[in-house]
């Protein structure tokens, strides 16, 4: 059975969404996290993992230096989240590539 997020999880899940793009735009100054856009946030039943999607273009080689760069990035962005969101405990972040609109977009039509 599949449950449903809570009302809190998905405030929380939007201001988290929210804080990693302004962090991502203004306060990271990585190159290789240029144009990574935060397409949303799930978080998990205890609110302690928060998986943040991102969407980003480009050739295997930026693709892969960005999610390293994501990966290298991580603590940073996490203390930037306890310190704007002002929580007791920040979800431990784990980064995921949203290909959902490149699918959409190039998917081949089945015949």
């Amino acid at each position: 059975m599949k449950r449903t997020p809570s009302r809190r999880e998905n405030r929380l899940a939007d201001q988290i969404a929210r804080e990693m793009a302004i962090a991502l735009s203004e306060d990271v100054q990585d190159p290789r996290l240029e144009l990574v856009t935060v397409s949303g946030v799930a978080l998990n039943a205890d609110l302690s993992i928060a998986r943040v999607y991102y969407t980003l273009s480009g050739d295997e080689a930026r693709l892969a230096a960005a999610a390293k760069g994501l990966e290298q990035a991580k603590g940073f962005l996490r203390s930037l989240l306890g310190q704007r969101l002002r929580m007791k405990f920040v979800p431990e972040l784990r980064f995921a590539r949203d290909t959902f609109l490149e699918d959409m977009v190039y998917a081949r039509p089945e015949a």
